[in-house]
C-alpha cells in the first residue's frame, strides 16, 4: 500500500516541476526568445511505482527456541509465582501462563502475581511478545479466581437458564474483572453436549459439576456464543471445550486413565455444536485427551492428526489456535512421558500444549520440541506454523 507521505512527496515532485517548467517558457518570452515548445510537450515526469509491501510474517526473527515457547501455556498456583513457571518464561522462552488451583485474595493479589510474568517479558526471553495469561473462570465450581473485585459465578448449566443478552452482559461483567486482574485468556466456555439430565448423572468431567449450559445444541450454541461475546467485548479471549466433546464419557480424564468415548463420529451433534462456534468466529479451540473410538481408536484426540487436524481443521474449517487439555498430571496421559506428549501433540496439530498442574514438566517438553524440530524439518515446519497462528492471535489480540 503506498502511504500517504509517499503520495504527498509525489505531488510536491510534480508541482516542482510544473512550476520549473512554466517559469522557463515565461522567462523566454520575456527574454524575446521562442520558448521551445518541443521541450515542453515532450518533458514529464514518471512517478516512482512503489511495489505492495509484502505483509510482516509475524514469527520473522525469532530464534528455534522462542517460537517453541510460544508453544506453550504453563501453569502456577493462583496466590504465588511458583519459580518453575518463571523459570520457563525466563529460561525456556515459554510465552504463556495458566493460573491454577483456587485463590481467594481478589483481584488485586491475582494482579499482583501476574505482574511477576509479565515484568519477564523482554526481546530476549520471549521476542518481546506479551503473554497470554489465563485460567478456568467458567462458573460454579470451576472459578479459580474469587474473593474481592470478582463475582461469584453461577455454573454454566444456571447461565443456561438466563436470556443470551443477559449472560452476555454478565460475561462482560466478568470479563472486566479478568482483565482487571491481569488475565487476558479464560479458558472457557464449555460446549460439550450431554444427551439428557440423566446421562449428566454418569458424566462426572462435565455433568458432575454442572458445567453444561443445557442439554441440546441450540441452547449450548447461544449461550456459548452471548458468553464469548462478553469475554471478546471486556478484552479477553475466550477456548471453547474439549473438541470433538466429554459430552458422552463416564470418567474424568483428569484422574482416569484409558477415557473413551465409543459413541461419537464426525457427524454427531456434539461435534456439530463446535462446528456451529467455528462458524461464529471462535478463535480458539481445546481438545480432550480422552480417545474417540469411532474416529481414531489408537491415540487420544490431543495426539490424533485425524482429529485435530483432520475433522477440526480440514473438514470443520478451523484455522484459529488449537489448545491441548493439561499434559502435566492428567492421568490419561500419564503412559506417555512428558517429552513424547508435547512432541505427539505438536505432531497432531496441537498449536498450544497446556502444562497447567505440573510446571516441572514444562523443561524436558520444551528441549525435546527444540530438539525434534532441529532434526526433522518436517516436525519444524508445524512448529513455524503453530507459532505463526500463535503469534497472529497475539498481534490480534494486543495490536
Amino acid at each position: 500500500m503506498r502511504t500517504a507521505s509517499g503520495r504527498m512527496l509525489r505531488a510536491a515532485v510534480l508541482v516542482a516541476v510544473a512550476a520549473l517548467l512554466g517559469g522557463g517558457v515565461a522567462g523566454c518570452a520575456a527574454s524575446g526568445h521562442a520558448p521551445h515548445t518541443s521541450a515542453v510537450r515532450t518533458a514529464t515526469v514518471t512517478p516512482k511505482v512503489t511495489p505492495t509491501p509484502t505483509p510482516t510474517d509475524p514469527i520473522a526473527g525469532m530464534t528455534l527456541q522462542q517460537k517453541v515457547g510460544q508453544l506453550f501455556m504453563v501453569g502456577t498456583q493462583a496466590t504465588e509465582a511458583e519459580s518453575a513457571t518463571l523459570d520457563a518464561v525466563r529460561t525456556l522462552h515459554v510465552g504463556n501462563v495458566f493460573l491454577a488451583g483456587r485463590a481467594h485474595g481478589g483481584t488485586a493479589a491475582t494482579k499482583a502475581v501476574v505482574s511477576q510474568f509479565t515484568a519477564l517479558v523482554s526481546p530476549d526471553a520471549t521476542a518481546g511478545l506479551p503473554l497470554f495469561v489465563a485460567t478456568d473462570q467458567e462458573g460454579g465450581e470451576v472459578q479459580v479466581l474469587q474473593g474481592p473485585g470478582f463475582d461469584t459465578m453461577p455454573t454454566a448449566l444456571q447461565q443456561g437458564a438466563m436470556a443470551p443478552d443477559a449472560l452476555a452482559d454478565a460475561a462482560q461483567r466478568w470479563g472486566g474483572q479478568l482483565q482487571a486482574s491481569g488475565v487476558n485468556m479464560n479458558l472457557a466456555p464449555v460446549v460439550d453436549l450431554i444427551a439428557s439430565p440423566q446421562a449428566a448423572a454418569n458424566n462426572p468431567p462435565i455433568g458432575g459439576f454442572d458445567r453444561q449450559f443445557g442439554y441440546t445444541p441450540e441452547v449450548i450454541t447461544s449461550h456459548a456464543d452471548a458468553f464469548r461475546a462478553g469475554m471478546d467485548t471486556a478484552g479477553v479471549v475466550p477456548v471453547i471445550k474439549h473438541f470433538p466433546g466429554l459430552g458422552a464419557v463416564t470418567e474424568n480424564t483428569d484422574t482416569n486413565s484409558g477415557v473413551t468415548d465409543t459413541t461419537t463420529t464426525a457427524t454427531s451433534p456434539s461435534v456439530g455444536v463446535f462446528h456451529t462456534q467455528i462458524e461464529h468466529d471462535a478463535r480458539v479451540v481445546m481438545i480432550s485427551s480422552a480417545v474417540y473410538s469411532e474416529l481414531d481408536p489408537h491415540s487420544p484426540a490431543v495426539f490424533s492428526s485425524a482429529i485435530a487436524t483432520g475433522l477440526l481443521r480440514n473438514t470443520l474449517g478451523f484455522t484459529g489456535v488449537t489448545m491441548s487439555d493439561d499434559l502435566s498430571a492428567a492421568q490419561q496421559v500419564q503412559s506417555w512421558s512428558p517429552a513424547d506428549r508435547a512432541v505427539l501433540a505438536i505432531e497432531a496439530g496441537v498449536d498450544i500444549v497446556l502444562v497447567s498442574a505440573d510446571p516441572t514438566v514444562a523443561a524436558p517438553m520444551v528441549v525435546a520440541v527444540v530438539a525434534k524440530a532441529q532434526s526433522d524439518p518436517a516436525f519444524a515446519a508445524q512448529v513455524d506454523a503453530a507459532a505463526r497462528r500463535v503469534v497472529q492471535l497475539k498481534r490480534e489480540q494486543f495490536g
